[in-house]
């Protein structure tokens, strides 16, 4: 089943995400959708708050393309446990904020603590655009956006274009 991606300004993007404490098969089946969601968008991450659902869930496929086969990665109650001093730009977009590209720098590095599909508590060490995406992504769980990185002039301009948006589609 495809979700429907919810998008700026929709005020449930900026609530907290809460704990899982038991993964069921509903959770199971969640996670399952999330990642069709993700590829139909199509998408290298999404956050189930991005979907409706105020659960700590992610699932993340930085090396998709239509040439190579789906490999996503779930992560339950991620946490990151550690982050790099050093920096790296990436430019960053958003399912929940379309067509809008901006660069922010994050820790190169990260190392994150989740529960797998099967309550296995583990730990990835990520760098790269697996770094910036799984701290993308918890960011979404904590209700921040990652135009909250940016100059206050620019995150107000786009938050504008999309509210315009939205009354003309209602």
């Amino acid at each position: 089943m495809i979700y429907q991606i919810l998008t700026i300004p929709n005020k449930i993007l900026r609530e907290r995400s809460e704990e899982v404490t038991n993964i069921d098969r509903n959770i199971i089946k969640t996670l399952d959708n999330m990642a069709e969601t993700m590829y139909a968008a199509p998408g290298i991450g999404l956050a189930a708050i991005q979907v409706g659902i105020k659960k700590r869930l992610v699932v993340i496929d930085c090396d998709y393309n239509q040439e190579t086969k789906k490999n996503p990665h779930y992560f339950i109650n991620p946490e990151i446990i550690w982050k790099s001093e050093e920096k790296r730009s990436y430019k960053e977009g958003c399912l929940s904020i379309p067509e809008y590209y901006e660069e922010v720098e994050r820790p190169s590095k990260c190392k994150v603590r989740f529960l797998d599909k099967k309550g296995i508590t583990k730990e990835l060490d990520c760098e790269g655009i697996l770094a910036t995406c799984i701290q993308h992504e918890i960011d979404h769980l904590d209700g921040k956006l990652f135009i909250d990185y940016l100059s206050r002039l620019k995150k107000s301009s786009i938050e504008k274009k999309f509210k315009k948006s939205n009354k003309r589609k209602n």
